[in-house]
């Protein structure tokens, strides 16, 4: 297993599970704005949605530090 191959499965796998973290997460899906409430409350991230964030991050930036890899090594 050469390092392209690697690099070419850490960037599926990172981008896979980049998507699914991102579509896990919730942004103001309240019962209100169902009903056409706009009073929005912004608040600190807290336990699971704040571990969700951080690990959206760190695989975001895995995909992109594997596809500049990609890039550099022919």
């Amino acid at each position: 297993m050469n390092i392209g191959t690697l690099l070419q499965t850490i960037t599926l796998i990172s981008g896979v599970l980049s998507i699914l973290l991102i579509l896990l997460q919730q942004r103001g899906a309240s019962l209100g704005a169902g009903f056409g409430s706009s009073g929005e409350l912004f608040t600190a991230r807290r336990g699971l949605d704040k571990s969700l964030f951080v690990a959206t991050i760190v695989f975001v930036v895995i995909f992109i530090l594997s596809i500049l890899g990609l890039l550099i090594i022919p």
